[in-house]
């Protein structure tokens, strides 16, 4: 059976180019083929009468010329050109991929933006892995200091674990010989409406019980992962706070941060990242993988 391929979404793109970087890394670390894609989107209506130049074919593509020069000399890579829309062409593409990785923006959109419209629709469509690789020298807010040495950072819902996020996790530090540190963040101070004053109450829940509670359940969901990879190292880091200011913090100096998509609901059938999940792909400083749910037991 063929290995499933890493995909690089490239468009020439500085973005684009730390992205083939950072997929032919990916790759080469889970002896896969690299596949480089550049999404040529159609070209405009225009009336019948007027003759609309054809984009280049794919061995004349100057975009996947520059890619094929950036990595000259790397085995077992094909180029494909793909016509479409971008960000509905690579999330499809996904279905056949172990991994999708972009750059956080492209050539088109605003230069303001921390994150763009294609890396936003693959994280939240694809059916693999989603890398989106941040530009440089972004910084974080109270980063804690850390020890030197690979480092792999996974948000734990302990309310809604996904088992495929953790598995992609522990997988990856297995990979990069990284320690795991889990992120696992639980709201504090705890409070109730009072109904008739509209105001907002202490619970009187001690904040020790909880967070005990907290550490023992990201241990138990933690368990079986350990069993299966037992060279990984993990830190849980179990603390009050808001989740995505935590996973940022603890991004900075990271090789990869994994958080989870979320799961499809019967009200709800769309596909869904998560508030916590897109805050971190706008502000983390080191690659985010979002990871797809688990399917759901029958």
């Amino acid at each position: 059976m063929s290995t499933l391929p890493v995909i690089a979404a490239f468009d020439g793109s500085d973005d684009s180019l730390r992205a083939l970087d950072w997929a032919l890394d990916a790759a080469r670390g889970r002896g896969a083929p690299l596949r480089v894609v550049h999404v040529r989107q159609y070209a405009a209506r225009m009336p019948a009468d007027v003759e609309v130049a054809r984009l280049p074919e794919t061995e004349d593509d100057p975009v996947l010329a520059l890619a094929r020069a950036h990595v000259a000399g790397a085995p077992d890579v094909e180029y494909v050109g793909p016509e479409g829309t971008p960000s509905a062409v690579l999330p499809e593409l996904g279905a056949d991929a172990q991994l999708l990785v972009l750059g956080s923006r492209g050539r088109g959109g605003f230069a303001s933006l921390l994150l763009g419209s294609n890396g936003l629709a693959a994280a939240r469509d694809a059916a693999c892995p989603v890398v989106v690789v941040p530009r440089p020298g972004r910084e974080v807010d109270d980063a804690p200091p850390q020890e030197p040495g690979p480092r792999v950072v996974v948000g734990l819902n302990v309310d809604g674990p996904d088992d495929a996020t953790l598995a992609f996790a522990f997988e990856e530090a297995a990979r990069r010989a990284a320690r795991l540190q889990v992120v696992a963040a639980y709201p504090w101070p705890l409070q109730l409406w009072a109904g008739a004053a509209g105001e907002l109450l202490p619970t009187g829940i001690d904040q020790d019980a909880v967070e005990s509670e907290v550490r023992t359940l990201a241990e138990g969901f933690l368990a079986p992962h350990r069993r299966r990879h037992l060279g990984v190292r993990t830190e849980p880091h179990v603390a009050p706070g808001d989740a995505a200011a935590q996973l940022v913090a603890h991004s900075q100096g990271a090789d990869l941060v994994v958080v989870g998509r979320h799961r499809r609901r019967l009200l709800a059938p769309a596909r869904m990242m998560g508030s916590v999940t897109h805050a971190v792909l706008l502000h983390a400083a080191s690659p985010v993988a979002v990871v797809p749910p688990a399917p759901p037991e029958e």
